[in-house]
Order: structure tokens, then sequence, then C-alpha cells
């Protein structure tokens, strides 16, 4: 089954059995007078079987057809006709064929099986476990009803349950590769990331060219924060397909997480590369650019990422925190402003806007950004400070320290705020409390008893501030 970074191969290809190109001709030389000159239904189910094992469902569905002609009370025909159907997205009449191979033999399991298959591609989920139900009445221990109706719950998110199947599975028969794949993919939506990882390896061990359990186990091996073993298992996926962009994007993520941004860049160029248009790697890439100091370069990719989404918010606030960078708050805030028009319940974004508005000097504008900020989320400490400054800034005494008295109750050792209300209780002549307030800043960040000597250099010599300031 695929998930959000869990990438699962959908596209089943046959795997031919032992018929080789000695086979094909020999089928081609029963062609040669004309198709409707073979009677023979032994040799139709051959041929049947070899265009079917090859993926081409088209002549196989001729054959079959013609098989029927012959023998239109064969109930493996049916199933087989409706196989082919299945195989061709023409799921409608592929039940049909089921229903009629059930008809004419209601106690195969096979093909309870195989109807459930389809009613899964058709998303009827509900149908499509009584289906396998209804095989494992029949046979309660039928491997294939089993693993189906174990990738089907995995589609309806009960992944309890579907671990109960692949468990019971691999109880019977510890070497099936895709049991311990599905089982890798249960225990990862489950939060059990050292055992799905764990059964990616068993997977593994018994199918070692598979590049999705070697990607899924790079995403697990990731999100346990073992960067460097993802990194190696992306490789090994990539050592088997090279164009699996997934492949190489997850691998830039990892590399970011350990630092190693220009190897992270070289990835998501890669993944771009195989997939121009994609906008999450254009985005990574610009914050790789950024966290480098390159914000040009930044621009451009989350420049890139928006000609494909307009309304990607995060890439307009990547670029407006380069042009923050840069000091042009006014191209910022535009940025800003498109972002909030997508996304108004991002608070970091209101609060950037604020800071952009607060460097162009729109107080009254910066102040009302700051207030929305605390209104979505008022346990951000940083804005009240920046709130409650601002505040002081404009002379709005009263309602400054109330911020600022909330910005350290909820960090009792930032100190700025803690210098902020000195400043205040300077001014309103509370020298006690004023000493106090610098006392735990200078404590905190002595630097900051530079800055007070630089901002009052009157009151080195005052008797209530000298002591402290001697220090």
């Amino acid at each position: 089954m695929a998930g959000l970074d869990n990438i699962n191969d959908d596209e089943h290809p046959p795997r031919p059995n032992d018929r080789s190109d000695e086979d094909l001709r020999r089928f081609r030389e029963q062609l040669k007078n004309g198709e409707k000159d073979i009677n023979n239904t032994e040799a139709l189910e051959e041929i049947i079987q070899f265009y079917f094992e090859h993926g081409q469902f088209g002549e196989a569905l001729h054959f079959v057809d013609r098989l029927l002609s012959f023998e239109p009370f064969n109930s493996d025909a049916w199933q087989r006709k409706g196989m082919i159907l299945n195989n061709l997205y023409r799921y409608q009449e592929a039940l049909s064929c089921y229903d009629k191979a059930l008809q004419l033999n209601p106690t195969d399991p096979e093909v309870f099986v195989n109807r459930g298959i389809t009613l899964d591609n058709l998303d009827q989920v509900g149908e499509a476990l009584q289906s396998f139900n209804s095989a494992l009445e029949l046979e309660p221990l039928y491997e294939d009803a089993l693993f189906h109706k174990g990738v089907t719950l995995e589609k309806q998110e009960k992944f309890e349950e579907a671990v109960a199947i692949f468990r019971l599975m691999l109880d019977m028969n510890p070497e099936h590769p895709d049991a311990w794949y599905e089982l890798g993919y249960c225990y990862d939506f489950l939060e059990k990331l050292e055992e799905s990882a764990k059964c990616y390896d068993e997977h593994l061990n018994r199918d070692p060219y598979n590049y999705n359990a070697w990607y899924n186990r790079g995403i697990v091996l990731n999100r346990l924060g073992q960067f460097t073993k993802s990194i190696e298992s992306y490789d090994m996926a990539l050592a088997i397909r090279e164009d699996f962009p997934s492949a190489w994007y997850n691998k830039g993520n990892a590399y970011a997480n350990l630092g190693r941004l220009y190897e992270a860049i070289d990835c998501f160029k890669m993944t771009l590369k195989h997939e121009p248009g994609d906008i999450p790697a254009w985005h990574n890439l610009g914050n790789a650019y950024e966290e480098l100091g390159l914000y040009k370069d930044a621009i451009g990719a989350f420049s890139n990422a928006l000609k494909y989404d307009e309304n990607h918010y995060e890439s307009y606030f990547g670029r407006g925190s380069c042009y923050d960078a840069m000091d042009q708050p006014k191209k910022a805030l535009i940025d800003y402003k498109k972002a909030i028009a997508v996304n108004p319940e991002y608070s970091e974004l209101w609060h950037a806007k604020a800071d952009a508005e607060y460097n162009l000097g729109r107080t009254e504008e910066c102040l009302e950004s700051y207030r929305m900020v605390l209104k979505l989320d008022s346990s951000n400490a940083e804005a009240w400070f920046d709130y409650g400054d601002t505040l002081f800034e404009t002379g709005e005494i009263t309602d400054s320290t109330e911020a600022l008295i909330e910005c350290v109750k909820l960090t009792p050792n930032f100190a700025p705020a803690h210098f902020t209300l000195a400043k205040i209780h300077i001014l309103l002549h509370e020298h006690k409390a004023a000493v106090e307030s610098l006392s735990l800043a200078f404590s905190l960040e002595p630097q900051l008893m530079k800055q007070f000597k630089k901002d009052y250099p009157d009151l080195k010599s005052h008797r209530d501030f000298a002591p402290l300031l001697k220090k």
C-alpha cells in the first residue's frame, strides 16, 4: 500500500514464467492461417496464459472469448476473462464475468479473491472485504484472500486489524516477502518505527531489488532520526531505479537534516531533473539556499515553486524572508500579504508581516499584526515582547507593561523583556523595581549593561543604579 511519504509500486508488471521466445514462435505458427482456425481448447488456454503473463491483455481477451465460444460453462475461463478485463480497467465488465464464474462454481475461493480485487479497484472497499471474507469462509487460511483483505484494511486505515492478518500469514509462511512489506507499512502508520524498519529488512532479505521497500525503509529511518542510514537506503533504491524523484527528494531532506546543504541541493536538483514541476522540491531547494545565505538563488527557487502553484503560501513566506534578509522590507511585506491571503490562520506569517511593517515605520499596522499573532497563538512569548516593546516606543505604557508581563510569565528568562520593563519603571520613577528588572536582565544577558550605560549615561552615578552598574 502507498502513503503520503510511503510510495508503493502500483504497477505490477507480469512475471513471465518459463515460456520462451520459442513458445511465442510456436503460437505465431498456430496463428498463421488466421485466428479463427484455432479450435483446440488446450492451445487456446496456453495462448491466453502467455499473453496474460506478458501484459498483452487485448490479445488475451480475444482468445478468451474464442475459448468461451467453445466452452461457455467453463468457470475458469470466465474468471480469467474477469482478470483480463480488470487489467484493462474495465471493472464493471470484470465483475459480470466473476458473477458468471460463481454461478458455475460457487465454491471457488479464487474467484471471490479476484472479485474482491476488482471491487477494491472501484473503491468499493466494504464489498471487497465481503468478497475476501467469502473466500475465507470457504478456505479459512487461503493465503491470497488473507493478503488482499489485509491490503484493503490498510486502505480503511484499520492498521491493527491488518497487522493481525499479516502476522497470521507469517506464522504460516515466514518467507512471504509481501507480508513482511505490508507489515512494515502498517507499523509505520502505527508509529512503531523500529518494528517497521525490521519488517522492511526482512522483506529485503527476500526481495533485495524492491526499490520501493528500500525507499520506505529510508522514510522510516529518517523519522527515527537515523539520517545517514536513511540516505544509504535511498541510495539503494536509486541504484535500482535512478529515475525515482521521490527518493532523490527525501534523500535531499535527509542531507538537509544533517546540515549538509550543498548535497541536499544536488538531490533537489536531481528531483527536478525528473519532475520539473515538483513544488516541494523547488521550495526545499529555496530553503537550503536561504539557510546558506544565498538569498538570490533562494528567491529564484521560491519563485519557481510559485510558477507551478500561485497559492503556495510557504514559498511566499520563504521568498519574503529572503527579501527581509536583503533589507528589502517592502518586497517582503508584499509576499507576506500574499501568503496571509492564502492562509490567514498561520501566526508566524502575521509575525513576519508585523516585523516588516515595523521596519517600514508602519507602527499602527505593525501593532495590529502583532495582535493577530497573539489572537492565533497566545503562548508566543516573543510576540508578546515585540508587541510590548513597540507599545513602549509609542508611549502606551500601561498596555506595554501588560504585554511584557505576559512575556515573562511565559518565558521568565527572556532578558529583553526584563530590560524594557526596567525602562518603563525608570520612566515611572520606580527605581527599586527598575533595579530588580535590570539585575535580572544583566544576569541573563550581561551585554545589556553596556547598552543600558549608553542609553542612560546620567544614571551611572545615580545612588539607586550606581551599585548595580559597578558590578
